[in-house]
């Protein structure tokens, strides 16, 4: 089995031991922006757990992805607060602005988009993140301004 060589160096951080493996799935995925698929194996022999447990935990929490993210992630919430607050539109006015839908990133590998269920800030509602950033009472010239700092 191969790894790269930041896989490696990841592993070597954590304890052989069941109880890392969301943290290493997590910094996999941080150096990667995804889960590549041989750091499954790696992780397993790491651990010393089975390759389907590992593979389970990956597949059961949708924060981690065996497909490449952009390097900017956009999360448009779509909860119930933001829904009534417009997030349907705000979802329809960054895919417009992007040119991808929902689930995509663009073919230059700059931008994912995702809609969440919720991200937990309903006070300032409608909300989008931008990688960690919190967009509060969305509106797109909040969005524009982000991507200008992105370019300069």
């Amino acid at each position: 089995m191969t790894t790269t060589p930041d896989s490696a160096l990841i592993l070597v951080k954590y304890p052989k031991e069941e109880a890392s493996i969301i943290e290493i799935l997590h910094d996999i995925q941080l150096a990667h922006r995804h889960i590549p698929k041989d750091a499954l194996s790696a992780i397993a022999a790491h651990t010393d757990v089975p390759l389907s447990r590992v593979y389970g935990v990956a597949t059961f929490y949708g924060a981690f992805s065996f497909e490449p993210k952009g390097e900017t992630v956009v999360k448009c919430c779509m909860g119930t607060a933001c829904h009534v607050r417009g997030a349907g539109r705000n979802l329809e006015d960054i895919e417009a602005r992007l040119g991808i839908k929902s689930g995509q990133t663009t073919a230059d590998g700059k931008f994912s988009l995702e809609s969440v269920n919720c991200v937990g800030a309903c006070g300032i509602a409608p909300v989008v993140t931008v990688n960690s950033k919190v967009l509060p009472k969305f509106k797109m010239t909040d969005f524009d301004k982000i991507l200008g700092e992105g370019e300069k």
